[in-house]
């Protein structure tokens, strides 16, 4: 049986310009924020797409979650697996291709069948995404700087959440009061459809961008030591597993309680309908709120993370990362369970603006804590992972749990309910995971240090 040393590669050059890096870090920090866009946007067509074709709360949380999840999740091992050996860039390219391809078909869709496949294929470009751009990202930036890198870049969640309500909600109510558009070939598309097709084609510019990235040099390569002979560069993929498996206690209870955020998160697919039905905002309202709130308070959530665990990494702190991903875990939990039950829409904005920065804090913390304490040959794999895991749990519960309970309750109007229910239930083992992991992940760290020492 193969196992890793823990040494590394003698002497490395010198990490590339940093206004490069930062360039490239900002090219896949748009093609992060057009993937959510792409994403968020059906969350905003819900009524007009129950209206259209006859599907209910439960139908709808199909397509948002498990619909979305199938080649999501399961091509991330495989995505990761080839992204550890061959260039990301071009890797990255194809995906966004993909997936704006998709959105756009979704636009396209006439009935539940249609619109579920349209919506696979949106989740199968998008997978490619996080693995290779982390993988990326941590080749431009030494350790010390990793985090700041890493969460400008989760802070796409959020700015795409963000610009998809923001933008996505005016459009909307726009295409609402207009009669049905008539396309030569395609024929007659309805408001929400031709929402598809607006957001979804504008990303293959991106796609074309990527082209101006170079691939940077593999850093932190460990040896492996295989049937007796020390080699460095690829590991096999049983090497990689054997790897993550001897360190299960730190990845595990990363993971796992990186899933509840997750979770917690992909119910906020059902808040324009919350604000909706609970307090009779339409929808040009709730775009903007929700929109504002997203652009200005996930980038200070996700980018404090970030500094907040290089803070503590660079004061001794070996579990900063972690660390600095509980509390945003703890103020995610709170705030999610509180807003939805607010007596009005206003004070549920209020609420919702610190779940906001809770989850990106989260977010950001949680995939720069992976690529913490990941030597280079595994890193995009155990991103990979890390994405099947939270995206299994996040995406085929999160939406689809809200949607079947708001159906057993025999009222949509209990939406608000149902939304408060799932993190009070799922929040208290997280965070219990997360605390009985830190020391687990402290020990993981050590090991990365004595590699970038070596190194």
């Amino acid at each position: 049986m193969s196992d890793v040393a823990e040494t590394t590669q003698p002497t490395e050059p010198a990490y590339p310009d940093s206004k490069y890096a930062w360039y490239v870090t900002s090219l896949l920090l748009v093609a992060y924020i057009l993937s959510f866009v792409d994403r968020q946007i059906m969350s905003l067509l819900i009524e007009p797409i129950k209206a259209d074709l006859g599907l209910t709360d439960g139908q709808i949380g199909l397509i948002l979650g498990p619909a979305f999840a199938i080649f999501y999740v399961t091509l991330g091992i495989p995505i990761g697996w080839l992204a550890d050996r061959k260039s990301r860039r071009t890797i990255i390219g194809v995906g966004i291709t993909v997936w704006c391809v998709m959105t756009a078909a979704c636009g396209l869709a006439r009935n539940f069948p249609q619109l579920f496949m349209a919506r696979i294929g949106v989740g199968a470009g998008e997978a490619v995404l996080t693995p290779s751009a982390l993988s990326l990202i941590s080749d431009y930036f030494p350790q010390k700087k990793r985090a700041r890198a890493v969460s400008l870049y989760m802070s796409g969640i959020s700015l795409g959440q963000g610009l998809a309500n923001l933008v996505g909600g005016p459009l909307i109510a726009v295409l609402l009061a207009m009669p049905p558009f008539v396309f030569p070939v395609i024929g007659e598309l309805r408001a929400w459809q031709t929402a598809f097709m607006i957001v979804g084609l504008p990303g293959l510019i991106v796609a074309l961008m990527m082209m101006t990235v170079k691939e940077p040099l593999r850093r932190g390569l460990i040896e492996i030591q295989s049937r007796g002979a020390t080699k460095k560069g690829e590991m096999s993929f049983k090497d990689s597993m054997a790897f993550l498996g001897k360190r299960w206690r730190a990845y595990g209870s990363l993971f796992f309680g990186m899933s509840v955020v997750t979770l917690v998160g992909y119910t906020g697919f059902w808040n324009a309908p919350l604000f909706q039905r609970t307090w009779g905002w339409d929808i040009g309202t709730i775009g903007v709120a929700l929109g504002t709130a997203g652009l200005i308070f996930g980038p200070i959530g996700a980018n404090s993370g970030g500094w907040l665990a290089d803070q503590l990494t660079k004061a001794g702190g070996k579990d900063g990362p972690m660390r600095a991903m509980y509390y945003g875990v703890v103020i995610t939990v709170i705030t999610n369970i509180a807003y939805p039950l607010m007596p009005s829409g206003t004070w549920a904005m209020v609420i919702y603006v610190p779940s906001v920065i809770g989850g990106a804090m989260a977010s950001a913390c949680g995939a720069a804590a992976v690529v913490h304490i990941a030597p280079n040959q595994v890193r995009a794999q155990a991103t990979a992972i890390y994405w099947l895991i939270i995206n299994v749990v996040g995406l085929m519960l999160g939406p689809t749990s809200v949607g079947y309970l708001t159906d057993m309750m025999g009222d949509p109007n209990k939406l608000k309910y149902a939304m408060a229910v799932i993190p009070l239930v799922v929040g208290v083992p997280a965070i219990l995971l997360i605390i009985w992991g830190l020391k687990h992940y402290a020990a993981a760290a050590d090991e990365a240090q004595e590699w970038a020492e070596k190194a």
